[in-house]
């Protein structure tokens, strides 16, 4: 399944084997090691329940690990994705809420909290975030952006940081572009498209088949990599006081995924080995968001997030974090967070994205709500430009349609529904548990500073390429 690309990666990563760690020393606080996917829909690997795609490091992961059943990211889109994450903060509070997007200036960032803690702190991979002064990372190579160009990361340079770190307590960031398009790596012969289940929220077409196939590799193609992490982390000798953290970002690129506040698009997969803390083998059903990685962070180096200033007023001009810890959670101590989890989604500077379709969800345990903003304009992507696309208003013209053109509302039993297909808005029995979420979403706005429509229009000032020159 591995192809000669992939042995090179690995050839590169243990010729550094042998190298002299020092042993770790009980009384300082963990490595931490983060990998993220790019554009990966948690059900498509084998520790969130797929039969159909090879993973087998990461199924190693999460036997050794603990798999959080309930993580949603907040912006189902790459840069406001990691910026949340990165932040502890909601998209629209830390300013990163459009895709190719910016914090605003004086918000603070995981890098600078974990260099007061005495951190080495780098990243290897795709960066996409700004201004890259606010995320003061030790860079140590990869690519920036969206579209693939040929080139892998070399990840021998991040075991040779990990032996130069040998000193001090560290944290790398390993940002993988797999398996974002184009899906171009890993054994594009492995996956026979004509053998392929495809989803029920999805229109079987010839198409569609070969590019989930093609997708499918790429995915095995990351688990390698997931691999060559893990191995070079035991080689270090620091195996037992090293957490590893995996995120598989949004969902895929297809429709009703990416892009999107189904729970395709948000739901995410994260799975946490901590030797000696973590039980081998759980699950935890507790909901979380990405904006609780930082502050969970923080408190596995041994700080408390609850006295960080985050360096940005929400709403109410409150300087925390909109994360909470889950170490507890982890610990197996505590098994509850948070009831509700939220998200946002803009049109607003995304590839051949609408000129503007906003939308705003919260989510229990039970249900999804949806609120799309700008209802009467179409939805559109670089997916609804796509051949693929194309083939799905020919053969489904009711399933495609829906994507571009929704109701105002949309509510969702997601535990009888997990593949959000039948709304449930004007449904007269689900009136009460509609008002409910709505007005949780109505007060995560205003605990954000999130003004709808108005938020909407300023999306485009928020990106770089739109700054005044000075």
């Amino acid at each position: 399944m591995i192809n000669k690309k992939i042995n090179i990666v690995f050839a590169a990563s243990l010729c550094i084997a042998g190298l002299a760690f020092k042993k770790p020393i009980a009384s300082r606080p963990p490595n931490i090691v983060l990998i993220m996917a790019d554009d990966l829909t948690m059900a498509d690997i084998e520790p969130y329940g797929s039969t159909q795609v090879h993973t087998p490091n990461l199924k190693r992961l999460a036997k050794e690990g603990i798999c959080m059943d309930n993580m949603f990211n907040m912006v189902p889109v790459c840069s406001p994705t990691r910026q949340s994450l990165l932040t502890g903060l909601g998209p629209v509070r830390n300013g990163a809420y459009p895709n190719h997007t910016m914090i605003y200036d004086g918000v603070k960032t995981l890098p600078l909290y974990l260099k007061a803690l005495n951190y080495n702190v780098a990243l290897i991979g795709k960066k996409h975030y700004a201004p890259e002064s606010a995320f003061p990372f030790d860079y140590l190579g990869g690519r920036d952006g969206d579209q693939g160009n040929g080139r892998d990361v070399d990840l021998s340079k991040a075991e040779d940081y990990i032996r130069k770190s040998a000193d001090k307590p560290y944290f790398l960031m390993f940002t993988s572009n797999q398996p974002h398009e184009p899906w171009n790596r890993g054994n594009q012969k492995a996956y026979d498209p004509a053998k392929i289940k495809l989803a029920p929220n999805m229109v079987d077409t010839k198409l569609t088949r070969r590019q989930m196939a093609k997708y499918f590799a790429e995915i095995t193609y990351l688990d390698s990599l997931v691999g060559v992490c893990l191995d070079m982390v035991e080689r270090s000798g620091e195996k037992d006081n090293t957490v590893i953290m995996f995120a598989t970002e949004q969902g895929n690129s297809f429709p009703f995924s990416k892009w999107t506040l189904y729970d395709q698009g948000l739901r995410s997969g994260f799975i946490v080995r901590w030797p000696g803390k973590i039980k081998p083998g759980t699950r935890s059903a507790a909901m979380l968001q990405y904006a609780d990685v930082t502050p969970t962070i923080i408190d596995i180096a041994g700080a408390d997030p609850s006295k960080v200033n985050t360096g940005s007023k929400d709403g109410h001009g409150n300087m925390g974090f909109d994360g909470l810890s889950f170490k507890k959670i982890l610990t197996g101590s505590d098994r509850h967070v948070r009831d509700y989890v939220f998200a946002e989604m803009t049109t607003r500077g995304i590839i051949r994205g609408s000129d503007a379709y906003g939308i705003r969800s919260a989510r229990s345990d039970k249900f999804l709500y949806i609120h799309n903003l700008n209802y009467q304009n179409e939805f559109k992507n670089t997916v609804t430009n796509s051949p693929l696309f194309k083939e799905w208003m020919a053969i489904n013209y009711e399933r495609a349609h829906f994507y571009v053109k929704r109701p105002e509302e949309e509510l969702y039993d997601v535990l009888k529904d997990p593949f959000n297909l039948h709304n449930l808005a004007k449904v007269p029995e689900y009136a009460e548990v509609k008002k409910e979420l709505k007005e949780k979403l109505s007060g995560f706005m205003k605990q954000q500073n999130d003004q709808g429509i108005a938020t909407e229009m300023k999306a485009l000032s928020r990106q770089p390429k739109n700054q005044p020159e000075h």
